[in-house]
């Protein structure tokens, strides 16, 4: 292996036009239908998740807790890619996708898959958790199935707790169609007045701040539940006292809740943003979930009101917006969950006595240090790291990119601390992570405010790497301690998303770090960085280079091969590579959890190359970027998905991982998640996804993350026994 001192992953410029120039004359030998569409691979991803939910194996409060995913995703699908592809048929800038269709097409076949999928997914729920549940002890019950004492009781509830915050909108001549918020329950009302025979319409919110399902007290063991709109439906008459309700259905809009800010056109961005924000509770409706039962007046009034057609209007048997299965999660039944894991400490970070306090910085002068999350505690690694910045006298200076992190944080407490003792603190805050805008606002002012130096990235451009370093000075002269990481500095998804992160003292690292900080709170981003890879100026380029170099050796007979783990893998150029290397004869192996526009196994394009999907009680999150490289072997982890947006619109950063071990554990985790002997989901040609779960002999496959915990549980117990 090359030694440290004389690494490069920068790109040289001289032979830049005539490397595009090969790559352009060899894409004329791929077929044209060689993409998967993206869209409809998007919704093969939350299938995936429904299969989950629909698995008796997998714990049953797992499931339900599956349930709510996909219905959450789901949400976000039409909110973001739907409601993107409709804007686009509205304004005439009907871009053809990346399979050559016209968006109008797309968006009827998305339109008949998810029905499709919301119908499975209702059925889901109607036919397997719910029963499932009730078996376990837990009942969502209907309102006619509950004696008259539990009856009064839920009425004194219902008017102690319930009535007061709730808003009726009548609908007539003096009262206009109320606005309806996106994503929110509601109940179309149709009531007739005793004294003039005429009927009206009401509208009622289902209040979102209160739970979802009601406990009910009482009827032996277990415990029930009431879904909350079925107890306000069966107490409409204290609501509209001398009317008669004639009938009453649940629906729920969604909305256009997409957002573009045009930066260079406004001086303010934190403003923009704002007024952005407010215009999006107010997007165009996109999808209208109804009741089975809802009678056509009601459904009638609705689409004419919303000005909504029939293709987005999802009839559902059962209860709408299973998001509130998420409210099952406080149920203190372990036995219906998974087994508990605990995050281990690295066992470079553990303390040399029981109890003591670990020093961070001398851990990473004595070698790079690879954490793993959530098998490996947040709280002790990069949390810990910073919280040590923080107090620590001999540091001079932190700085610091945060693209989503939790509202009572840790990590912004450490740089306002760290600001407070006089250091300087950089906090590169992207306001513009989607739908955690509003969140980033107030955190970049309390930042400001405690003195930290808060910028928010370059025009035009979201921040997206996850990057750390702290200047300290040792004896005399400055050293940097970085962190490269795959997932946000957010302590509460990191211990549900799984991520890598790279602690190193290694000056190139540091250089290149700095340079590219001073560049995100100044100006343009430099070309050529030494252990980085870093997006939009060079990052494609520089894997685009590696998988042609592995296309090279395979035609001359040398070791090769390609690795890629990612959350999405769209990419046309990145693809177009994987195939002209397959066909050269490269072993090409994708893990992805979401997206793949690939198409794998078609004879003489991509025969030599695999897609696997793993989903589980974690989120696959990491990023790791493999190269055989004639037995000298590179691998890259860091943030960026193979998506236009994170290769040209982002600020992104890859780190090379260069130590021995660290690179034998990445190489085994891979070798894991292809093994035929992992429990995952096979992508074939024509974009159908298998799930693989039970051998031959119908035992199930080994669980990856289940492994995985166990291993770092095992190495821990092997260090404490020396």
């Amino acid at each position: 292996m090359m030694e440290h001192d004389v690494l490069d992953t920068g790109l040289g410029d001289a032979d830049d036009d005539d490397f595009d120039e090969a790559v352009e004359a060899e894409d004329d030998q791929l077929p044209d239908h060689r993409y998967l569409d993206r869209e409809v691979s998007w919704l093969a991803f939350n299938q995936r998740v429904l299969e989950l939910a629909e698995d008796p194996a997998v714990p049953v409060l797992e499931r339900a807790n599956f349930l709510a995913i996909f219905a959450s995703n789901l949400d976000e699908f039409f909110m973001v890619r739907v409601a993107g592809l409709k804007r686009r048929i509205v304004t005439g800038l009907a871009v053809p996708t990346n399979v050559g269709r016209a968006p109008l097409d797309v968006l009827a076949d998305i339109s008949a898959e998810a029905h499709r999928l919301q119908e499975r997914h209702a059925a889901a729920w109607t036919e397997k958790v719910r029963p499932a549940l009730a078996e376990a002890g837990i009942e969502v019950v209907s309102w006619d199935s509950l004696d008259e004492d539990t009856a009064a009781r839920l009425t004194e509830y219902f008017q102690r707790n319930v009535f007061p915050v709730l808003m009726p909108l009548a609908v007539d001549p003096a009262h206009p169609f109320p606005y309806i918020s996106g994503l929110s329950l509601n109940l179309a009302i149709r009531i007739r007045n005793a004294r003039t025979g005429r009927q009206e319409f009401a509208r009622l919110k289902v209040p979102p701040m209160l739970p979802r399902f009601v406990e009910v007290q009482g009827g032996g063991p277990g415990v029930r539940y009431l879904p909350l709109e079925e107890l306000i439906s069966n107490h409409l008459g204290d609501l509209f006292p001398g009317m008669e309700v004639l009938d009453h259905h649940a629906f729920r809009l969604t909305r256009n809740e997409d957002m573009t800010i045009e930066e260079d056109e406004t001086e303010n961005l934190i403003q923009a943003l704002e007024a952005e924000l407010l215009r999006r509770r107010f997007g165009p409706p996109i999808r209208l979930e109804i009741t089975e039962d809802m009678d056509d007046v009601t459904r009638s009034l609705l689409l004419s009101e919303l000005d909504i057609t029939e293709q987005e209007v999802y009839r559902l048997p059962g209860a709408l917006d299973l998001r509130g299965l998420f409210d099952l999660s406080r149920i203190d039944r372990p036995d219906l969950r998974y087994p508990p894991h605990v995050p281990k400490t690295a066992l470079a970070f553990q303390p040399p006595e029981q109890n003591g306090r670990a020093d961070l910085f001398r851990a990473i002068r004595k070698n790079d240090v690879l954490v793993h999350h959530p098998y490996e505690s947040f709280a002790t690694s990069v949390q810990a790291f910073l919280e040590q910045a923080a107090r620590d006298p001999h540091v001079l200076a932190i700085k610091q990119t945060l693209y989503r992190t939790s509202g009572d944080s840790p990590i912004v407490q450490a740089l306002i601390d760290a600001a407070e003792a006089g250091k300087q603190v950089l906090a590169l805050v992207e306001v513009k992570a989607r739908f955690d805008e509003a969140n980033n606002i107030v955190w970049a002012r309390k930042l400001e405010k405690a003195g930290v130096h808060v910028v928010y990235g370059l025009v035009g451009l979201k921040t997206h790497c996850k990057l750390a370093l702290v200047i300290r000075e040792e004896e005399g002269r400055l050293r940097h301690y970085s962190h490269v990481g795959t997932g946000n500095y957010n302590p509460k998804t990191s211990r549900i998303y799984e991520d890598f992160g790279l602690f190193t003292v290694d000056d190139q690292v540091g250089r290149d770090l700095t340079r590219l900080f001073n560049e995100l709170s100044g100006y343009a981003i430099e070309k050529k960085f030494k252990r980085l890879l870093v997006a939009p100026l060079h990052l494609r380029k520089g894997l685009l280079r590696h998988i042609d170099k592995e296309r090279r050796n395979a035609l001359e007979g040398k070791p090769s091969g390609v690795r890629i783990k990612v959350n999405s893998m769209v990419d046309e150029e990145i693809i177009d590579a994987l195939y002209r290397a397959s066909q050269a004869g490269v072993p090409v192996e994708v893990w992805v959890r979401g997206i793949c526009s690939i198409r794998p196994g078609v004879p003489g394009m991509s025969e030599n190359i695999i897609v696997r999907s793993i989903l589980g009680r974690y989120l696959e999150h990491s990023r790791i970027f493999s190269f055989a490289n004639d037995g000298d072997p590179q691998i890259f982890i860091g943030s960026a998905d193979m998506m236009h947006r994170n290769l040209d619109r982002r600020v992104e950063a890859l780190v090379r991982v260069v130590d021995e071990n660290q690179l034998r554990e990445l190489t085994s985790l891979f070798d894991l998640a292809m093994d035929d002997g992992t429990s995952s989901w096979h992508l074939g040609s024509e974009g159908e996804w298998t799930r693989h779960s039970v051998a031959a002999d119908g035992s199930a496959l080994l669980d990856l993350q289940e492994h995985t915990m166990s291993r770092v549980q095992r190495k821990r117990r092997a260090r404490t026994a020396r």
